[in-house]
């Protein structure tokens, strides 16, 4: 190569790297400005960060506060008075600086000059976003089209820098602008920018671009928890605790409604919005907040499955129709309430079609027949009892109801007056029934209950109190001590066992779950008397021709012992006074002997069926009785249209608005209420009264508190798989359940140790049933697996 030649190369060699140098001395301090905006930027977000921070920590003090200053008996609405108060009284003056500020025309400049000590402009992130991609997917046009295009290339991109509109002020971006156009001008040759164009290192600087500046997708995150809704989920979920410890439920209530003031708030606003009246109650409230955790919990992908003690895998509805399974205490011909309310809940459920219906009733051996079943009436077999309940049931209701009666083992207690289930009460439930429960006496059926907990096994459960246990053991031999242990045993296998609670009235103790309603009806045989009483008394005829009785069950508890009382205190004041006395039992003896010894003017007969002809003539049913929980008698005898003299107890609450009820208040009030039985006539029943007391109301008032309906419409339902109801259930864990579920295991270790068992009371062998019961239910020995139940 001549020396001409090597000069020319020389100097090509030194132009290119002046415009290399050029080049990358463009895009350092281009790059450098922007490294500095983006310094002010973060260091914005971190005053904004610590600002907040602030807020949060004035917050927590403030709820510290709060609850250092609760104690049992505090005012609710001094804490909210005082505490929101002071709290939005500093509040206040941050959030209207931050509104003003974020509201000025020059939200860049302010916004920067205010928080950020380094940032001296603002930042239009969305403007930067757009310039950088369009610049990127043009450079990568012009690598396929080379120098024509990167002419094209140039006019449009002066053409879109000249829109000044479209940058504002930002500072940075001139700069850059303007180092691009001379960066062109310097760079005349072709094959020195595509060179530099094609490099391997702006081809990593356009991907990393793209990496920096993609397209964000739609944020779908949920807010997360505030210090208030910690606490008020807190407070509920802690309820069972603080109601042992003595703190009411009401003040919890009030604690969880204060921290939730403003979910309240959003609630009353769009009750306005929607044009209705602006009340919110302690209901929506819990819902809201069981809605915003559940939300959250969803927005993290968390899916509560159950917890240590809990077993989720329930029935599931393959077929479309619901199964009700109705598992009671005591059988017919057994004339006591366990034995025929169950009878007709399951007629009157199964009537309506909607759901499939079984009732589960206790099987006796022949023995034990002997000693409970009344007239020496005795059963061979399951299927011969069976027809006895479905013939008595037909004649009273005058429809034949379609429902399955199935049977498991059972034990009669003497001691207790009662039957004792034996074995697993619910594995003579069919798998594919094992949807909806209802346990009638839950904790007569849970006390030695050692086996499959029902709320594992069903989707719900119902228990239904019928008896005031607690009542009864006072009674006996070391009552109070019996009591307090019943008490506290009884809050334990309700607890564990069930998910909802019905009391028929207040006069039992106040379980947990549970709400008081009457859901039992009369039955309709006795509306019937009491239709023709009112016709009789239409046409001028004579209704009633005796004057006062007493039915029940011949036991001191069942009234007998305030019954002999009152008549011995006041026997002077009744002179004259006859009362008939109707019933069998263990006390007979006893009871007509102190009658006697007394010479009170008692005349004792047999017991008899209430609808017996021979009482429809009697105008006044005494009933004294305080250990009742709601008495059937009562129900009957008003339904007949005769006047009841009882006891102002709450046991009796659900009477009160009926006129012929006649309660008492003291000893003397009882000869006043008697003697103006005997001088008046009673009133005829409204329609209305009629239908309170049928079964059909009695019904309709069962599925209603006992969320009967919601299990029905909402839950397996395909079309409202995405309900509220399911979503909370699906995705919040619950304190209360996973307690409710340590209870139960603990319940069933207990159970299943015979020693325990028989120094609580329990009947020997009980914990499985035995070879005459086997022999009588066609069942295998307890230790043989049956395929039947799916044991």
């Amino acid at each position: 190569m001549d020396k001409g030649s090597q000069t020319t190369a020389a100097a090509a060699v030194a132009t290119t790297t002046t415009s290399n140098s050029s080049a990358f001395s463009f895009i350092s301090k281009g790059w450098r400005e922007v490294r500095d905006s983006a310094d002010a930027d973060l260091q914005l977000m971190k005053d904004r960060a610590n600002t907040f921070k602030n807020l949060a920590a004035s917050f927590d003090r403030e709820i510290e506060n709060l609850i250092q200053s609760a104690t049992p008996t505090f005012s609710v609405p001094a804490i909210r008075q005082s505490s929101e108060i002071d709290f939005m009284k500093k509040l206040q003056p941050k959030i209207s600086e931050f509104r003003r500020v974020y509201s000025a025309p020059e939200i860049s400049r302010r916004v920067m000059e205010k928080w950020g000590p380094r940032a001296k402009l603002g930042i239009d992130l969305s403007r930067i976003r757009s310039a950088i991609v369009a610049e990127v997917d043009e450079t990568e046009e012009e690598d396929m089209y080379g120098i024509v295009e990167f002419n094209k290339f140039k006019k449009d991109r002066r053409a879109r820098f000249t829109e000044e509109e479209q940058f504002g002020d930002w500072e940075p971006i001139r700069a850059l602008k303007t180092r691009l156009r001379e960066f062109e001008k310097k760079n005349a040759s072709v094959e020195i920018f595509g060179g530099f164009k094609n490099s391997e290192f702006v081809e990593k600087v356009k991907s990393s671009l793209k990496a920096i500046i993609k397209e964000p997708q739609e944020s779908k995150d949920v807010p997360p928890l505030d210090v208030p809704e910690l606490l008020a989920y807190l407070v509920r979920q802690s309820g069972p605790f603080l109601d042992q410890l003595g703190v009411r439920r009401d003040l919890c209530d009030k604690i969880v409604e204060s921290l939730c003031s403003k979910r309240k708030n959003q609630l009353v606003l769009r009750s306005l919005a929607e044009g209705e009246p602006p009340t919110v109650d302690s209901d929506k409230i819990n819902d809201e907040l069981d809605l915003r955790i559940a939300s959250v919990l969803q927005s993290t992908g968390h899916c509560y499955e159950g917890g240590f003690w809990t077993d989720f895998v329930k029935h599931d509805v393959s077929d479309g129709k619901r199964h009700v399974a109705i598992v009671t205490t005591a059988s017919l011909p057994w004339m006591t309430g366990t034995a025929v309310n169950p009878l007709f809940r399951a007629a009157y459920l199964a009537k309506s079609a909607k759901q499939k219906v079984t009732l589960l009733v206790p099987w006796l051996c022949r023995s034990d027949q002997e000693l409970v079943y009344p007239n020496n009436l005795t059963f061979s077999s399951p299927e011969e009892q069976e027809n006895y309940i479905r013939n008595w049931l037909e004649e009273r209701t005058g429809f034949k109801a379609d429902f399955n009666i199935s049977f498991y083992p059972g034990k009669f207690s003497k001691e207790r007056r009662s039957i004792i289930p034996a074995g697993d009460t619910s594995q003579f439930i069919p798998s594919k029934d094992t949807d909806i429960c209802i346990l009638e006496e839950p904790e007569h059926l849970n006390w030695y209950h050692h086996g499959k907990r029902w709320t594992d096994k069903f989707n719900h459960v119902v228990g239904i109190v019928h008896t005031n246990y607690l009542e009864y053991i006072k009674r006996e031999k070391n009552g109070a001590l019996q009591a307090f242990l019943v008490k506290h045993i009884n809050n334990w296998v309700t607890r564990a066992y069930c998910h909802k609670v019905l009391r028929l009235s207040a006069a039992t103790q106040d379980l947990p779950k549970s709400v008081i309603c009457n859901v039992h009806g009369v039955n309709p045989k006795f509306l019937k008397i009491g239709e023709k009483v009112a016709e009789e008394r239409e046409l001028g005829q004579q209704a009633f021709s005796k004057g006062a009785y007493f039915l029940g069950k011949m036991v001191w508890a069942k009234g007998y012992k305030e019954l002999i009382d009152l008549l011995a205190k006041h026997k002077n004041d009744l002179d004259g006074f006859k009362l008939d006395v109707y019933g069998n039992g263990e006390d007979a003896h006893e009871v007509q002997s102190t009658a006697k010894r007394l010479n009170l003017n008692l005349n004792f007969l047999k017991g008899r069926d209430h609808a017996d002809d021979s009482l429809h003539g009697y105008k006044i049913f005494i009933n004294p009785s305080v250990s009742d929980v709601l008495c059937t008698a009562t129900a009957e005898a008003l339904a007949m249209g005769k006047f009841v003299v009882c006891a102002d107890h709450p046991s009796n609450e659900f009477f009160r608005s009926f006129p012929n009820c006649l309660t008492y208040k003291s000893s003397e009030d009882f000869v006043a209420k008697v003697k103006e039985a005997l001088a008046n006539e009673p009133q005829p029943l409204t329609p209305e009264q009629i239908y309170n007391l049928s079964w059909e109301a009695a019904t309709q008032r069962f599925v209603e508190y006992s969320e009967l309906d919601r299990v029905l419409n909402n839950e397996h339902n395909p079309a409202k798989a995405g309900s509220k109801i399911i979503a909370k259930s699906s995705s919040l864990p619950n304190l209360s359940e996973m307690v409710d579920g340590g209870l139960a295991f603990a319940h069933y270790c207990l159970t299943g140790n015979e020693l325990l068992r028989l120094c609580t009371g329990a009947i020997p062998g009980t914990r499985d049933y035995d070879k005459q019961h086997c022999k009588d239910l066609h069942l295998l020995p307890p230790q043989v697996e049956n395929p039947i139940y799916g044991w």
